[in-house]
């Protein structure tokens, strides 16, 4: 006698194929596991961000240190400018030149 059940298995029923659950279904059965995933998920693209704004921060504070002294040093050069100029035309004798400099720079000197 020949049997059609491999040898060895115990239940007849071994040889269907379990169909498999689909997604939704899947997800309600292991409903703990999928918002364990999602909430660990979250909680990973929050750190993500937040460390992107952290260096985002660093690059901004650097950025503004530069500028800052980028304005110092064309304010000295300006003031440096203003000095030479107004020495300048110190030294012309009829001191017009002078007083219009002063004018412009609104200088009380």
């Amino acid at each position: 006698m020949a049997s059609s059940a491999p040898t060895g298995s115990a239940a007849p029923d071994s040889r269907i194929p379990r169909k498999s659950l689909g997604f939704i279904a899947n997800a309600k059965k292991n409903k703990h596991s999928f918002i364990q995933f999602f909430a660990v998920t979250g909680i990973f693209l929050l750190s993500i961000r937040s460390l992107g704004q952290k260096y985002r921060i660093h690059d901004l504070q650097e950025d503004t240190a530069a500028l800052k002294q980028e304005q110092e040093s064309l304010a000295d050069r300006m003031n440096n400018i203003k000095r030479s100029l107004l020495h300048e035309a110190s030294l012309e004798p009829t001191g017009a030149f002078a007083s219009r400099l002063r004018l412009l720079f609104s200088d009380d000197d």
